[in-house]
């Protein structure tokens, strides 16, 4: 993925953001992707629904799961992405010694299709873009754990040398049990094609060409997709649809019920720099799990907003509002706005006509924000979010 990702319970979607990580230029792979000029496309499978499960008694509809992303594994890291053995294994402990189970990305599936039960407290390791060290230096301390990951690869950086992982490496994992599923073909932003390409063919090629090499050199299925940087629009959602994804990931990391958007799929990005993301991502309390059920829950009913749900903005400095009627009677003191990769912002909450307000001075990146606005209602503590984006102005 990436690099440099109150009676009903409903929570508005999300979005989520993709990794910073260095466009690498140039790369090509052994076994080079066939361009939408020199070869026959695959026929376009029939959309898959981007949905969750149908009400199963069996099934535990309450618990929660989280997602991690690493990349590098290095003894002594140089940039955020990486990470050190030393440190990686600490986690892996943290989660056994915390009782969060880690599972394969197909039981995370199977249980949002109401086909089986997943512990209260899940988590999934996805080891993204393709390094070696996920092979060399990961993957053993993972198996030390008994813990399954999934790796997320873009093609154009297999089997060309350095620190890319090859295809053998990743027959050897997929014949372990590893998932693997697809980052495109050259992890570029794919709201952009790269200058004097055809767009629709370009994006056709990156999501359809990228998964038909992983199945076609692997012999398996993938079903997964990570959004390059986490960004993405309304064609790059319908075409990776299209193509067969049935979990696209971006990397707005939260805590996510079995209704979490199949299509934004949000991660927390472990880096060597920001332990407290790796703090915040084992830390149920607010995401729902059975320890926190008697006093949080969700709102019950959607919010008229600004901007609205899923909205695309060109003002990099927008005002957030929500009117949080529908929640019910608002401890005014209680109010509290974040916003993804912000944090806790001091918005205005006007008791008389209920409207939560935050205007931004500061000018946001363009990229997919996350607002999770939170109260307490007759001593209960509800939650509710929406997402909007930023484009380039």
């Amino acid at each position: 993925m990436c690099g440099r990702f109150l009676a009903l319970v409903v929570v508005l979607p999300l979005l989520i953001a993709g990794c910073n990580k260095p466009q690498k230029q140039a790369e090509t792979n052994s076994t080079p992707a066939p361009s939408m000029e020199s070869s026959t496309a695959p026929a376009s499978p029939a959309p898959v629904a981007l949905t969750t499960s149908t009400p199963n008694p069996g099934i535990d509809r309450s618990a929660r799961v989280m997602i991690l992303c690493y990349h590098r594994f290095e003894d002594r890291p140089h940039d955020s992405l990486a990470i050190a053995p030393a440190e990686f294994r600490a986690q892996m402990q943290a989660l056994k010694d915390g009782g969060i189970a880690v599972i394969p990305m197909k039981d995370f599936l199977a249980w949002r299709q109401g086909e089986k039960s997943i512990p209260p407290r899940s988590c999934i390791i996805i080891i993204a873009d393709g390094y070696v060290s996920g092979y060399s230096v990961a993957w053993p301390i993972l198996k030390q754990y008994g813990y399954p990951c999934t790796m997320l690869i873009y093609t154009n950086y297999v089997n060309v040398g350095g620190k890319s992982i090859s295809w053998a490496q990743l027959e050897e994992m997929r014949d372990a049990g590893v998932d693997i599923g697809s980052l495109t073909v050259s992890h570029h932003d794919l709201r952009h094609a790269p200058k004097g390409q055809d767009y629709t063919a370009w994006l056709h090629n990156e999501l359809y060409t990228s998964k038909g090499i992983l199945e076609d050199k692997l012999g398996i299925k993938v079903t997964g997709l990570a959004l390059p940087y986490g960004t993405y629009n309304e064609t790059v959602r319908k075409v990776a649809s299209e193509a067969g994804y049935q979990a696209i990931f971006t990397l707005d990391g939260r805590h996510m019920g079995i209704d979490a958007p199949a299509d934004n799929l949000g991660c927390y990005v472990i880096e060597s720099n920001k332990p407290e993301i790796f703090k915040s991502a084992i830390d149920f309390r607010l995401g729902g799990d059975n320890a926190a059920a008697e006093s949080i829950q969700v709102a019950a009913a959607p919010m008229v907003t600004e901007p609205v749900n899923g909205q695309h903005i060109n003002d990099s400095t927008p005002t957030i509002k929500a009117n949080m009627a529908t929640l019910g009677e608002v401890d005014p003191n209680s109010v509290e706005m974040r916003v993804s990769g912000v944090g806790l912002v001091p918005a205005n909450y006007e008791p008389k006509s209920k409207v939560v307000t935050y205007a931004f001075t500061e000018r946001l990146l363009p990229r997919t924000y996350t607002v999770v606005l939170s109260a307490r209602v007759k001593g209960r503590k509800l939650e509710t979010r929406w997402n909007f984006t930023v484009d380039r102005e």
